[in-house]
């Protein structure tokens, strides 16, 4: 099964240049691109993709803006944002409205492929400058998305799966997901010390 990706960028110059690079690559499909986040919300009234590699400054709206709209309406679409930006309050909050990944523009064509099939997997990527980034900024070692800080808070108010699926209106197969994430992203082996490595974290109280 290929995974559909979708470009959505104001420079004509960076979509060819992502097209070159993942043109030949037998596991990808490169469905379309936008250059406006209107274009973009066009194509995904009829079109899903797996993935849209997402430009954050786009001319008629904030990719910022746009990502958060994109995961309320589609949550099964990932987001992966794409910036010339290596700052940290970007990168913040474009995870904080759903992204599932960050990579800079000067980003190799390796680092490209591995976020775009981690993503997939429902892992979370930051290209290599990006991850320095996030590293230095002192009490906040791992970044949640928005949806995950909230499945963080419901677990750690004992609820199960299926409760927090009814709570957010989704699948618990997504809940299931969003879990197995964060044990990932703490190293945590189960819902105990998750929670309590979160509280110690202060990343929940």
């Amino acid at each position: 099964m290929k995974i559909s990706v979708f470009i959505t960028d104001d420079h004509y110059m960076v979509i060819e240049g992502i097209h070159s690079l993942l043109q030949h690559e037998s596991n990808l499909e490169l469905v379309g691109h936008a250059m406006t986040a209107a274009s973009c919300n066009a194509y995904l009234e009829n079109h899903l993709p797996d993935i849209i590699l997402m430009d954050i400054s786009l001319p008629d709206k904030s990719g910022i803006d746009l990502c958060k709209e994109v995961k309320e309406k589609y949550p099964s679409v990932f987001v992966i944002g794409l910036s010339t930006f290596n700052q940290q309050s970007f990168i913040e909050k474009m995870m904080n409205n759903g992204a599932s990944g960050y990579v800079l523009k000067n980003a190799t064509q390796d680092e490209l492929l591995e976020a775009i099939t981690t993503v997939a997997q429902g892992k979370t990527y930051f290209s290599f400058e990006a991850g320095k980034t996030l590293q230095r900024v002192k009490n906040s070692p791992i970044v949640l998305t928005r949806r995950e800080k909230e499945v963080l808070e419901l677990i750690a108010e004992g609820m199960t799966n299926n409760e927090i699926a009814h709570k957010l209106f989704v699948g618990s197969t997504t809940v299931d997901t969003h879990r197995k994430n964060l044990l990932t992203k703490f190293e945590a082996k189960n819902t105990a010390t998750l929670i309590r490595m979160a509280v110690q974290m202060k990343i929940i109280d």
